[in-house]
């Protein structure tokens, strides 16, 4: 039986988990005062009755409270506190590595660039990494150690609100059109970071696409992922969220993606609209199958999905059932802790009990986790992390006297 003290037990990942999504209520309240920021409310009790409520209607209603959350993270001390808090939720409930990602153009401005958004995240990391793993070393704990990646994201569209930063580049285009102006911040972002990377040694381990996916394709971002794909940084692309397989398609083969963010529309044959398309049905075979013989994985964030998408009842009726069936890669992730009031232990007992995970299930979506993680030290140092978490998820196993088979190689 998968008791949810063995979950908790369990080693894990957070591969698709949004910096500005998962803000501590009291500590969004204490920087909001601090900065002189409205909230709609002072009270935890409050924001969850007003804005991170426990389901909402649709997408609008569900992003509505990043409002508040990006706009007390343009402080270097606001984003290392927020990052370091993060890092500990995640170890606090079993997380061994997670890569948290966000939008470091949303945070910069006059006083802010962006190597000085990316040292304040990666200082909150990695003080919680030491403090965590110093505990562990005290305590004689054999658990495997902690550890992060930090994923930026360049956005498909914008506007002159967004943030500071998109407000002057909007000003000092006037005369672009906007989809050539979106490639170009998302070509000026994929510079930074690979600059920054290999100047300070920050652990930006990869390169995402976020933002409204209708209507903004990803063919306007290839200059940007031909340039941290020619300078070996990893990518992973929201595809398949809110449009369908054809997105999925393009963050492949335009943008060279080695992992799907959502990838909730793969299967899905009413959300293919090119008139290119004339079989549907074999378009969506070969596409999926392309992915399972590649090994793509799908990052799945179950309670995300079931906030934004308000056709989806319940999720017994999400498509990670067909995908489990089709024996793709896949890894369940939180999206958004605070604002789908989620944990990885809680997208893990959701699995378990709507798709009649078995134990060899479990083990083999958190192993791919590992696995396919965009691992910031070299290839042999990550054979041999994850073989101590292979060891130690088995040494869990015996603890709870979980029978399973042996892992999936692939």
């Amino acid at each position: 039986m998968i008791t949810d003290a063995f979950i908790k037990d369990l080693p894990k990942t957070d591969l698709h988990v949004h910096l500005d999504g998962c803000l501590r209520i009291p500590s969004l309240i204490e920087m909001a005062k601090e900065q002189k920021i409205e909230l709609p409310s002072y009270t935890e009790a409050g924001l969850r009755e007003t804005v991170f409520k426990s389901g909402y209607n649709d997408l609008a209603e569900y992003l509505h409270g990043f409002k508040y959350t990006c706009a007390v993270l343009h402080q270097p001390e606001a984003l290392e506190r927020t990052a370091y808090e993060l890092a500990w939720d995640n170890y606090n409930e079993g997380v061994r590595y997670f890569e948290v990602r966000f939008a470091p153009f949303l945070h910069t401005h006059t006083q802010l660039d962006l190597e000085g958004v990316l040292r304040a995240v990666d200082k909150g990391l990695a003080r919680a990494k030491r403090e965590a793993n110093n505990a562990l070393l005290q305590a004689n704990d054999p658990a495997p150690p902690f550890d992060y990646g930090i994923i930026t994201c360049a956005m498909r569209m914008f506007t002159a609100g967004f943030s500071p930063y998109y407000r002057t580049l909007c000003e000092a285009h006037p005369f672009m059109p906007m989809r050539k102006l979106y490639g170009v911040a998302s070509l000026e972002l994929a510079r930074g970071v690979v600059q920054v990377r290999d100047r300070t040694g920050i652990p930006i381990v990869g390169f995402d696409l976020a933002g409204a996916e209708h209507g903004y394709p990803a063919e306007d971002h290839t200059e940007a992922f031909d340039y941290v794909h020619r300078h070996f940084m990893k990518k992973t692309v929201h595809a398949g969220e809110a449009y369908g397989p054809e997105s999925i398609f393009q963050a492949i083969t335009d943008l060279h993606a080695d992992r799907i963010g959502h990838g909730y529309h793969l299967l899905d044959e009413d959300f293919i609209t090119s008139p290119k398309v004339q079989n549907k049905t074999l378009y969506i075979q070969n596409l999926s199958q392309y992915i399972a013989e590649s090994r793509l994985t799908i990052e799945v964030c179950l309670s995300s999905n079931m906030d934004t998408d308000p056709k989806l009842n319940s999720i017994a009726d999400h498509p990670f059932r067909k995908m489990k069936d089709l024996k793709l890669s896949t890894t369940l992730c939180t999206d958004n802790r605070l604002i789908s009031n989620t944990t990885v232990s809680r997208e893990l007992r959701l699995a378990v009990d709507h798709f009649a995970l078995t134990p060899r299930d479990l083990k083999n979506i958190i192993i791919y986790g590992f696995k396919r993680s965009f691992y910031p030290l070299d290839y042999r140092q990550k054979r041999v992390y994850v073989r101590r978490i292979i060891d130690y998820y088995k040494s869990i196993e015996d603890k709870h006297k979980i029978q399973t088979e042996a892992v999936n190689e692939y």
